[in-house]
């Protein structure tokens, strides 16, 4: 595969990549999941207990599983055709996914600091018409 196209997989991958850890770690839907694995990585008895429930809760590591599955499902390689490209491809996406998430999670910071003013100044705007 050239390059061009291995670097527009690589690029491309990431996004499912970033969306489900994204997804998993933070959205409403999966609230229940997680509140019980932050119970269980703070008080598992066991390390490895522990360490396992933890990695639903941190979107770095749960993209390194996310990013495994992903490269069992399509079998993408990144730069040379043996295991070594499983690995590099499996560090880029880890990568390129985790930027994503952190793109994210500014963009959201904005808007929720833009809705918070909004519904401040409207406030206001409703105090001043009262008064």
């Amino acid at each position: 595969m050239a390059l061009g196209t291995q670097l527009i997989w690589l690029f491309t991958l990431a996004i499912p990549v970033a969306c489900i850890a994204w997804t998993v770690t933070h959205e409403e839907v999966f609230r229940e999941p997680r509140e019980y694995c932050i119970k269980r990585c703070h008080n598992n008895k066991t390390i490895l207990g522990r360490k396992f429930f933890y990695l639903f809760t941190c979107e770095y590591c749960f993209s390194h599983y996310v990013t495994l599955l992903m490269l069992v499902i399509t079998r993408y390689k990144l730069l040379l055709d043996d295991w070594r490209g499983y690995l590099i491809a499996g560090f880029a996406l880890v990568f390129v996914a985790n930027v994503y998430m952190s793109l994210f999670a500014l963009i959201r910071i904005d808007l929720k600091k833009s809705k918070l003013e909004a519904d401040r100044e409207e406030a206001e705007n409703e105090d001043n018409i009262k008064n």
